[in-house]
């Protein structure tokens, strides 16, 4: 992470490489602890994946690594990308056999047109809108023509506005710097055509359990 890189990043590493034990505790479990329509959407996604194979998929904000091991369960040619170091280490730990690099998703080691597909699970959440029409360009450099994205999201509420901001100065008992930003799924998908990726679908689910927010996901696609 250099110097000349934003201050949100900086402080997104910092506050993940702070709680990553606690996190990777609470959240290693996928998919065992995600709702079924969540695991149906991955799994369909995989299969569009699978058809631009050996072109591998990138999980962008890989976490604990276990979407990214489960689509490689499901056959998809994977690795993880995570902007925290501890993250990462947890990782590659957990899952010996994968491989997991520490980046950003705002710019990726990685030449053009060379993944056959990119999830980002609750990961967008923390790039603030004016960074976010530069990060679906990066997406759009990195993916293979028809190549797919799937982004999962907490969504925001569709009245007098398309996003809501949550600043987290404490979470697991550490204290971080965290900033959330909860979007609908028409403002996502708005952004996502601006980059030339095109809508394929957008699935919304009511929250469940813990959950406070609705659950969106989105689903678009490079035009071969």
């Amino acid at each position: 992470m250099t110097d000349a890189q934003p201050e949100f990043l900086r402080a997104t590493r910092t506050s993940y490489d702070a709680i990553a034990p606690a996190y990777t505790d609470r959240f290693s479990d996928w998919p065992a602890d995600s709702h079924p329509l969540d695991r149906s959407l991955v799994t369909a996604f995989a299969e569009l994946a699978r058809d631009h194979s050996p072109a591998p998929v990138a999980d962008l904000g890989s976490g604990p690594g276990s979407v990214t091991a489960h689509l490689h369960t499901l056959g998809v040619p994977v690795f993880g990308v995570d902007l925290s170091p501890r993250m990462v280490d947890l990782a590659r730990r957990a899952h010996p056999e994968l491989r997991f690099h520490v980046g950003s998703m705002t710019s990726l080691d990685l030449p053009d047109e060379t993944l056959g597909g990119i999830l980002a699970l609750y990961s967008i959440i923390h790039i603030p809108t004016e960074h976010l029409a530069a990060t679906f360009a990066e997406f759009h450099r990195v993916l293979v023509p028809g190549g797919h994205v799937l982004l999962g999201f907490q969504s925001g509420r569709p009245d007098d506005h398309d996003e809501e901001h949550l600043h987290l100065a404490e979470r697991f008992g550490h204290e971080i710097s965290l900033d959330y930003y909860w979007r609908t799924p028409e403002s996502v998908g708005a952004h996502l055509d601006k980059a030339d990726l095109r809508l394929q679908a957008r699935v919304q689910r009511e929250p469940v359990g813990e959950e406070k927010y609705a659950r969106a996901f989105v689903l678009a696609r490079k035009q071969p």
